[in-house]
């Protein structure tokens, strides 16, 4: 495995671990339900390949993700890099929208250490801003928690250029977590710039496309009638038909280096820059294993020729969430 640094201080694998599609049911389900002991064993294999970087999240599940991370990593802790997040409020299981108060920045690490049975969390995310609440509040609380020993680092997720630079004013943000992709570009245009301006690492979410990239399958009609896909625009109608055009390019490049469609979409975001570390989701180890080995694919100038043309900035069919979700990212 290969390793880069993302903020100061924060050395990580080259390609982490998504554990959101992890648990059996939660509320966010990709295919079939995970077999949380396959899931298990899955981390545990990535820990043996060299892969360090494991995210997670309050509000996958709800809570189960965290508890689940939090098994597989006992006895193993040493070495690993466990990011998880905050941002939401909740009426039992139900989410009933975003919270940033400095209140909840607080509340929440407690009950995410306590499920993930450790005593400091190393990366701890604002999963959403929260525009009632100033971010230089939300960041000053996340800096108390430094000072406290209950986190190391503080990142942000789907922040856009004035809120990352009002952050970085209070404090220093170690990454940036947001959606990027083959299909979606758009973070080049000024998030990207602004991250490196200020130092900050960022990690791609989503890394795959939601899966669409990986070439297997062809139709909406083959995932499950509970997948969340179902809701995702770009899989809708015309414009799944439209984006598969995409994932063509991508699958003639892989037969050139032997590769999975996997491998060349995370190599292609590799390349974008040593700053990056794309945190795919897994639930099983063979899909794992194979994605890890991403790091060892070079593509060449002609590669990503091939790959700018066919994915340009803007050129994906459909916006990547419906509007309620649009309404939560970039702020």
């Amino acid at each position: 495995m290969q390793y880069r640094e993302l903020g100061p201080g924060l050395k990580v694998s080259a390609i982490g671990v998504g554990c959101m599609p992890m648990i059996k049911g939660g509320n966010i389900t990709y295919g079939q339900d995970a077999d949380p002991d396959e899931a298990i064993k899955t981390i545990h294999r990535a820990i043996d390949m060299g892969i360090t970087f494991f995210d997670t999240a309050q509000i996958y599940g709800p809570f189960q993700n965290e508890e689940l991370v939090g098994e597989a990593i006992k006895g193993k802790r040493d070495g690993l890099v466990i990011a998880s997040k905050f941002g939401f409020k909740f009426d039992g299981g139900n989410i009933v929208g975003v919270d940033g108060s400095p209140a909840n920045a607080k509340s929440a690490v407690e009950g995410t250490l306590k499920r993930l049975g450790i005593d400091c969390l190393d990366l701890y995310y604002q999963h959403r801003v929260d525009p009632a609440v100033p971010i230089e509040e939300t960041v000053g609380a996340m800096a108390d928690l430094i000072t406290e020993g209950k986190i190391k680092h503080i990142g942000l997720s789907e922040a856009g250029p004035e809120t990352l630079r009002r952050a970085a004013a209070v404090a220093p943000i170690s990454a940036l977590q947001s959606e990027y992709s083959l299909w979606e570009r758009d973070i080049e245009d000024e998030i990207l710039p602004t991250c490196r301006e200020l130092g900050i690492g960022f990690v791609p979410y989503s890394p795959l496309g939601r899966g669409f990239l990986t070439g297997s399958f062809r139709s909406l009609s083959e995932l499950p009638e509970n997948d969340w896909r179902h809701q995702d625009p770009r899989f809708q109608g015309d414009n799944f038909a439209a984006n598969l055009s995409i994932v063509d390019v991508v699958g003639q490049i892989a037969v050139k280096h032997s590769a999975s469609h996997a491998q060349i979409a995370l190599a292609w975001i590799l390349a974008q820059g040593t700053d990056i570390v794309p945190i795919p989701g897994f639930k099983r180890r063979v899909t794992m294993e194979d994605s890890a080995r991403a790091v060892d694919v070079t593509l060449d100038a002609d590669d990503l020729a091939k790959l700018d043309l066919a994915a340009p900035r803007g050129g994906t069919a459909g916006p990547r969430y419906g509007e309620r979700g649009m309404r939560m990212v970039r702020l």
